[in-house]
């Protein structure tokens, strides 16, 4: 299990954030983050590239000396398709309208998104104001910028099935990249039946729909394990852990899958 969990202020986790030379490039993705005892990295310089974009940040700690992680340790997965999916179109925009609505967030939800674009958080967060919101993802860099903005926003980094109850019960469950978890789907329903409240809703999504999905596979098949569920498979799957398909959109430029728990 590789996880990582961001601390509360945004000072401490980005003290800088700037552009680095190309020739110190290193790659970014925990590998070994087990060898941890803290939740945080020992001062240190990383920087990888996202979309043809030089970065780099430095993360401060307390971590003692034998808890540091080094550079070799890491790989950071090319992500940069997520944003290139949040284009600047009326139509576009509406699709993730009609997702983050799909949610039917209060100001009491508590809500996880696991793998998106910072895009999407950023709409989600303009939009809905909840009770938690929690972001899974595998990239540190995509949740670094997310943290940098939204102090308030809670992160974790790892496998989305080791997330830890501690932020249950959950009453919204945004799956907005589905194909990138390397899980089946009976594992991760088996995940949101315990961590999920009586009545949540699971959305799981794609605003470019399977046409968008098998381009994403061709050009980046590191990230894109799996597949979108069609409906008979998905309703058998949700079955088995007292969830039911309520909504199921599976057009050319959009899947859209909305459940409700009945469980617990």
């Amino acid at each position: 299990m590789h996880s990582l969990s961001f601390p509360s202020s945004s000072s401490a986790l980005l003290p800088s954030l700037f552009a680095f030379n190309s020739s110190h490039l290193l790659s970014l993705q925990p590998r070994k983050l087990n060898r941890l005892r803290s939740h945080f990295f020992s001062p240190k310089l990383v920087s990888f590239s996202q979309s043809d974009r030089y970065k780099a940040f430095a993360v401060s700690s307390t971590s003692p000396p034998e808890e540091t992680v080094s550079e070799d340790d890491f790989h950071e997965k090319d992500w940069s398709f997520l944003e290139s999916m949040e284009i600047d179109s009326t139509e576009h925009t509406k699709k993730i309208e009609k997702i983050i609505e799909a949610g039917e967030i209060s100001e009491s939800s508590r809500i996880l998104v696991s793998v998106s674009s910072e895009a999407f958080v950023d709409r989600l967060v303009e939009s809905s104001p909840s009770q938690l919101l929690l972001i899974v993802h595998d990239s540190l860099f995509v949740l670094a910028c997310v943290k940098e903005k939204y102090d308030k926003v809670k992160c974790w980094q790892g496998e989305f099935i080791y997330v830890p109850e501690k932020w249950s019960p959950l009453d919204v469950v945004f799956l907005y990249f589905l194909p990138a978890l390397p899980f089946d789907l009976d594992d991760v329903f088996k995940t949101l039946s315990q961590r999920c409240s009586s009545g949540a809703r699971v959305v799981i999504s794609h605003p470019q729909g399977r046409e968008g999905l098998e381009q994403q596979r061709k050009e980046f098949a590191d990230v894109v394990v799996s597949d979108l569920p069609d409906d008979s498979t998905l309703r058998n799957v949700a079955k088995k852990h007292s969830f039911e398909l309520t909504q199921f959109v599976d057009e050319q430029g959009l899947y859209l899958a909305v459940l409700n728990f009945s469980g617990q």
